[in-house]
């Protein structure tokens, strides 16, 4: 089941009862742009001992559409990954 920002929220909000609700929203919306700036301007964002968000360029390439066949050039763009920490890793998988 994916959590959402609002479900994020009220579990921080619990775990954290001298801050406010409003603020614990805004800092999430604070950290989210600035990932999202990061990323549009290149650069890696590390969250240690979590992971690494970073971007690659994909080439240009022409394809195929598959209903009738015709060729379709797709523009380069680029990709967002994540590779994620080993302790996260472990922790994932249990070991």
């Amino acid at each position: 089941m994916p959590i959402t920002k609002s479900e994020l929220v009220k579990q921080l909000s619990k775990t954290y009862p001298n801050l406010l609700k409003k603020d614990l929203e805004k800092f999430f919306d604070i950290f989210i742009n600035e990932v999202k700036s990061a990323l549009k301007n290149d650069e890696r964002v590390e969250l240690r001992g979590w992971g690494v968000f970073f971007t690659k360029n994909q080439r240009s390439k022409t394809s195929r559409n598959p209903r009738t066949g015709e060729r379709v050039i797709v523009e380069e763009k680029k990709s967002i990954n994540f590779k994620m920490s080993k302790d996260l890793f472990r922790e994932v998988n249990d070991e």
